[in-house]
């Protein structure tokens, strides 16, 4: 996730920018239940969208769900925290519920492994050529294990980048963003959260969402747990559609620092117990919602994937069946 500072983002930064392959092509189309007056409204959608007016966005999204057309939007307005155990998170099909709010270091063990075995092979191996440069060759190979550390020290960011960009080897890499970004889509859209933009750009993965009541709330550090309960449904919805689907989550540590940034905003305070109990709670009530729609998970991963735009989104969010 990104700066909070001006709107919400819902990001996995420790997956990169892939195109998405499936077998037949998404084709986004009005559905039989959208008539020609909804139709004229959806102009109205699109310009709100591209102006980055939430409360416009909310507006034609509410007009369109009184004329029957967005019957999705904003059909769970309603959260309320409970206890929750680890059993129930099990229960609705979390692989290792105990390690999903657990940072995920798979890509950069990867990448690291690589660089200190790769280097060291070609270290061994250049040690023998003739006179110095048995010397030299294998001692400058050598220092780019300390190179890549340095800069790991120095420009976190830009070391990210790259093992974003190696990350690619992973069989699974390019599902899991589109599951990863298409769930944090479809909660917001269901909790009524309006969605101005997305992006699967390596470096850049997330969806914005603008919610100008909160973004006050937030700056004022005065997030009350009613709206901290609603916020952290999203923000756990990357997570629980990959706890889902994978043994292990790789792309949470970015959505969990955002949630420990909004609970730090809240008042009162929540207790370290109280915490994790609402960490638990979102990845179980998301990972119900996505559960219980997954086939309009599905067509979301679909569209996001082949790069449609956030009307065309919408549209296949309520035109699944």
């Amino acid at each position: 996730m990104a700066s909070l500072m001006t709107s919400c983002f819902f990001s996995n930064p420790r997956l990169g920018y892939y195109q998405y392959r499936h077998q037949t092509q998404l084709r986004i189309r009005a559905s039989s239940s959208s008539s020609a007056a909804p139709g004229v409204h959806l102009n109205t959608l699109q310009s709100a969208i591209d102006k980055k007016d939430s409360n416009a966005v909310k507006e034609a999204l509410d007009q369109l769900r009184e004329e029957g057309w967005a019957k999705r939007w904003s059909s769970q307005p309603y959260v309320s925290r409970r206890t929750t155990s680890l059993r129930e998170l099990t229960n609705l099909g979390m692989k290792n519920a105990e390690n999903l709010a657990i940072p995920s270091v798979r890509n950069d063990a990867a990448f690291l492994v690589t660089v200190v075995g790769t280097t060291s092979v070609l270290g061994v191996l250049t040690g023998q050529l003739p006179g110095d440069w048995g010397f030299f060759v294998p001692y400058l190979i050598g220092s780019i294990s300390l190179v890549v550390l340095a800069v790991g020290s120095i420009s976190p960011g830009l070391l990210q980048a790259a093992i974003g960009g190696f990350s690619t080897i992973f069989p699974d890499y390019q599902e899991r963003i589109a599951r990863h970004e298409a769930a944090h889509f479809l909660i917001a859209y269901l909790l009524g959260f309006p969605v101005l933009d997305y992006s699967l750009d390596i470096g850049k993965e997330h969806v914005n969402l603008i919610d100008e009541k909160m973004q006050k709330l937030i700056y004022s550090g005065q997030l009350d747990t009613k709206e901290l309960d609603r916020i952290a449904v999203v923000a756990m919805a990357g997570l629980a559609a990959e706890g889902l689907q994978y043994d292990k989550v790789v792309g949470q540590s970015a959505d969990l620092l955002t949630l420990q940034r909004l609970i730090n905003r809240t008042k009162p305070q929540l207790s370290k117990e109280q915490q994790q109990n609402l960490t638990r709670w979102a990845v179980l009530f998301s990972g119900s919602l996505i559960k219980n729609n997954n086939a309009i998970h599905e067509a979301l991963v679909g569209a996001m994937s082949n790069k449609a735009t956030v009307l065309e989104c919408i549209q296949a969010i309520e035109n699944a069946a």
